[in-house]
């Protein structure tokens, strides 16, 4: 990705060093990868856990350090996000509120619970703060074979649309639902329809941010493409149970994700985005 020119963003807080333990390593990769991309962070909890546990009170936020190349990265594909998101909510005469990302090791406490490195990252709309533990770039070249940038990029982007998701509402609206009783397939229907919407918003960035910036090499979108198909439920299901549920999805086929991700992508346009309209996803 070309970011020499991109701004890094003043809103990465570092928690790494901190001393909570990391996570084991050998969760199996259908859990990590179950919940990667966009997890319900009620779901990564502690164990036994009954309430939340809140990011101590002002906890001053740690500049990326300049020598670290992948913080660097971040920072700036996180910047870029402020950029577009900024853009689509002023035409649409709306004020932005940029989301926090945390980078932390092995495990931090949040507003929803406890997060750990062992899910993937994840958005928190309880304290509207995207986590990662720079270590996953590591499991998505090795274990989901998506290597590249633009690959880590959609990472990001797909988790501050969710932040997107939370300011318009939309996020609130679907947990609503969920929450009104009715078939486990259903709230999982509308999750699927959750997480594409995401991937959609995640591909709208890539495609604004790439005319404003022209920051897409040739050849990294299908990067960002291959990162979407690796995910998918089906695939993942595939590859670790040796079966596939449709009725247990809760991101969608890798198909779907792939389809979603494009069409923002091709568009630059949220309102290509609209999940829970199509009978068909």
């Amino acid at each position: 990705m070309r970011l020499d020119n991109q701004r890094q963003s003043q809103n990465v807080e570092d928690r790494r060093g901190g001393t909570m333990r990391r996570g084991s390593v050998a969760l199996v990769i259908a859990l990590a990868a179950s919940y990667f991309l966009g997890i319900d962070p009620a779901l990564i909890m502690d164990p036994g856990s009954g309430t939340s546990t809140p990011s101590p009170a002002g906890r001053p936020a740690r500049a990326p350090a300049t020598t670290d190349e992948m913080t660097t990265f971040v920072s700036k594909v996180l910047g870029s996000t402020e950029i577009v998101w900024h853009d689509i909510f002023q035409q649409a005469g709306r004020r932005y509120q940029e989301p926090k990302l945390v980078l932390f090791t092995g495990a931090t406490p949040t507003a929803c619970g406890t997060g750990r490195s062992a899910l993937g990252p994840f958005y928190c709309p309880a304290d509207q703060k995207v986590y990662i533990d720079l270590a996953f770039y590591r499991d998505l070249q090795e274990r989901f074979r998506a290597p590249g940038e633009f690959a880590q990029a959609y990472v990001i982007a797909h988790e501050v649309a969710h932040h997107v998701q939370n300011l318009l509402g939309i996020s609130a609206k679907i947990h609503a639902a969920q929450q009104g009783g009715g078939r486990q397939a259903a709230a999982n229907e509308l999750s699927v329809r959750l997480e594409l919407q995401a991937d959609c918003f995640a591909g709208v960035w890539g495609h604004r941010a790439d005319t404003m910036q022209q920051i897409v090499e040739p050849g990294e979108m299908e990067q960002a493409l291959a990162a979407a198909a690796a995910i998918g439920d089906d695939r993942l299901q595939r590859q670790t149970q040796g079966q596939v549920v449709p009725e247990s999805f809760t991101h969608g086929t890798s198909r779907q994700r792939v389809r979603w991700f494009k069409r923002g992508m091709d568009s630059g346009d949220v309102r290509q985005c609209d999940t829970f309209s199509p009978e068909s996803l």
